[in-house]
């Protein structure tokens, strides 16, 4: 089964659907990649891109099993996977056109990160959110400057340290979406917004999305992407990270939970 299904339409409105339903469109490294290299092929023909996910959530975060077996990776190797991430945000954070994210279910982890990096978020009224990665013995490295962009340094004290759950309206009031709407309204609320953006002109809009980093340029920093993916890749390899995905793959308490 494809990880991704890529479709445009003829007024280059592209739907870009993450599916790995049985996994609540976790991320591991086959997605990450199918993401990169779909962005990439779509830009030059894309008006409209809309981010979605299939199954009951958007995207539940990284995929445990594939951040686990970081333990068995060089250090070359878990490096370019921690780049491989950063490389996917940044290129959906940059993505030259509006872009559309449709939310519900878990919005947590990379999920969390996913939404910080697009134009706008929808999220359904049933729809929760985490930056749980503190949760496994991780920190949110390189979704941190979209996210903080997002929602600011004050909350994400408190959510980045927490790792709690959060309602759809508190991720409307911290910033990390725009809106909220009834579940059986989201397609119906999305389809509004792709028209309104399309009411736009396209070369407008992208020089809109080269203005707005120019003018509070912190996710777009290469020095801090370089440090934050050396971060990412020494973090997870470590105890308390490996600790934390067996806790959770084990359904047990890791260390300092007990």
């Amino acid at each position: 089964m494809q990880t991704l299904t890529v479709s445009t339409d003829d007024d280059g409105i592209t739907k870009l659907t993450l599916n790995r339903p049985e996994q609540h469109n976790a991320l591991n490294i086959e997605l990450i990649h199918g993401i990169i290299t779909a962005l990439e092929d779509i830009k030059k023909d894309t008006r409209l891109l809309v981010l979605s996910g299939t199954g009951k959530s958007f995207c539940a975060g990284a995929d445990v099993n594939w951040m686990k077996a970081s333990k068995h990776l060089s250090a070359e190797d878990n490096r370019r996977d921690a780049d491989d991430l950063a490389h996917m945000l940044r290129s959906l954070n940059e993505f030259p056109c509006p872009t559309l994210l449709r939310a519900h279910g878990a919005v947590m982890g990379g999920g969390a990160g996913l939404a910080a990096c697009c134009d706008m978020a929808i999220g359904a009224h049933t729809s929760f959110y985490s930056f749980s990665e503190v949760k496994l013995g991780l920190i949110p490295a390189v979704i941190s400057p979209y996210a903080i962009a997002a929602i600011g340094a004050r909350q994400a004290r408190r959510f980045f340290l927490s790792a709690e759950k959060f309602t759809a309206a508190t991720a409307q009031a911290i910033g990390l979406i725009h809106e909220v709407c009834e579940d059986h309204a989201l397609d119906r609320h999305v389809e509004h917004m792709i028209n309104e953006f399309r009411n736009g002109g396209p070369m407008a809009q992208a020089e809109c999305k080269q203005l707005i980093p120019k003018v509070a340029n912190s996710a777009n920093d290469t020095h801090l992407q370089e440090e934050l993916v050396d971060t990412l890749a020494r973090i997870r390899a470590g105890q308390e990270a490996q600790d934390g995905f067996s806790a959770m793959l084990n359904k047990t308490q890791p260390p300092w939970q007990e």
